[in-house]
């Protein structure tokens, strides 16, 4: 009884009269209201969601109509071809039938059809470059330093395996090229993140070993596109009273402890494709002390870079007599810490790219530095120049790095 009265007290609320009873819904009515409902919740949620690919990465190109001519592609017949070089097409495309007279490879087609008409498309590089993730488990070697790189088994380095690929504009392909290392990274998650977020991917980050959360920090910079080089701290001839930090390389060690400190350096963070210097005036200048480091960085399948603050530096000549990729920087941007300064400094290192084919500056992530050089790249294609990562001006002596003497 107790059912009956509470079922009359949800039927007649408030002493209200239950209305007549309606007659029941046929099957068939109900089927098709829950097949427009599935309908509209579809169309709801790809509007909402933007999944129009099925999850899948996907990317959008404008094609520009060819401009009116008989050897355009758009305008091709059948069995008609267009002329080599794609003469007649806009922004230097190319059809399929160009593409292939310029192979030289023969294609027979099932009953003899001429090659078609496409135009080859070029898809504008600016979709985001992510780096593969890193640590790759081929090119890590556990020690009680950590994980330290490695050449792979199967020969693969981590100076190519960790290189961001160079994205050239087709229009810059023969351009004057210039690299950028953005050094002292890490230090500041806050400045790391900046430096991040507003510098072009290919501006190469040099990460400080000294950071908290170096490890987050470096691997976000991959993930936006840049490229990481290890920052090691040498030692400078003002050593006693401009201390780099713990674990400095250091002239007066012995061979056994500067590979200790070494190691503990390369075993601060994972996934980088070389190494540069920090200070070291006075390390890089003795050839005793520094072949060794070069020597195992050499081994390990890295690149170095010289930061060019010191013309005393035998970094580079100490790196071709072991088949090291090296590169010296040409201008340090921010040697002078003001605007104008800097403005001077990026203007020489254009003027030596213009002269040279390729130049390398070097920079801190200073805030007025950041700004100015994220300014700077901005025209830089406008002005007739390609922005390249700093792995594909280094100087690659025949052979290998795994040639190196032991």
């Amino acid at each position: 009884m107790a059912g009956l009265h509470e079922r009359d007290a949800l039927d007649q609320p408030l002493g209200l009269t239950p209305a007549p009873s309606r007659p029941p819904i046929s099957y068939k009515h109900a089927l098709l209201a829950f097949c427009g409902l599935g309908v509209l919740g579809g169309l709801v949620y790809l509007f909402q969601n933007d999944e129009r690919m099925g999850g899948e990465p996907f990317a959008v190109a404008t094609i520009a109509q060819p401009s009116a001519g008989p050897a355009t592609a758009a305008h091709e017949q059948p069995g008609q071809t267009t002329p080599p070089g794609g003469a007649g097409l806009p922004g230097g495309q190319v059809s399929a039938s160009d593409l292939e007279a310029q192979s030289g490879v023969k294609v027979v087609r099932g009953g003899g059809g001429a090659p078609p008409g496409s135009v080859i498309i070029e898809v504008p590089q600016a979709i985001g470059v992510h780096l593969d993730p890193a640590p790759d488990p081929r090119l890590v070697e556990k020690t009680r330093f950590g994980l330290l790189p490695r050449i792979g088994a199967d020969g693969a380095r981590p100076a190519e395996v960790y290189a961001r690929p160079q994205l050239i504009p087709p229009k810059l392909k023969a351009a004057p090229r210039i690299a950028l290392v953005v050094g002292g990274l890490g230090l500041s998650d806050e400045g790391t993140a900046n430096a991040i977020a507003q510098l072009p991917g290919a501006v190469s980050l040099g990460f400080a070993p000294y950071g908290s959360r170096l490890s987050e920090n470096a691997t976000a910079a991959r993930e936006a596109g840049h490229e990481t080089l290890l920052q090691l701290p040498m030692e400078p001839f003002d050593y006693s009273s401009d201390n780099p930090g713990p674990h400095t390389l250091l002239t007066s060690s012995s061979e056994a402890q500067r590979l200790d400190d070494l190691h503990w350096l390369m075993g601060r963070f994972q996934g980088y494709a070389g190494v540069t210097n920090f200070l070291g005036a006075k390390f890089t200048a003795d050839e005793t002390a520094l072949s060794p480091v070069l020597r195992d960085v050499a081994n390990r399948g890295l690149l170095y870079v010289d930061d060019g603050a010191s013309p005393r530096s035998l970094a580079r000549s100490a790196a071709a007599k072991i088949k090291l990729p090296a590169a010296a920087a040409d201008v340090v941007i921010d040697a002078v810490q003001k605007p104008e300064a800097i403005e001077d400094a990026l203007n020489r290192l254009e003027a030596l790219a213009r002269a040279n084919g390729t130049a390398l500056g070097v920079a801190t992530a200073l805030p007025v530095s950041i700004d100015h050089i994220a300014r700077w790249a901005r025209g830089l294609e406008a002005r007739g120049l390609a922005l390249t990562p700093v792995s594909a001006i280094v100087t690659r002596a025949p052979g290998s790095a795994a040639q190196a003497s032991p």
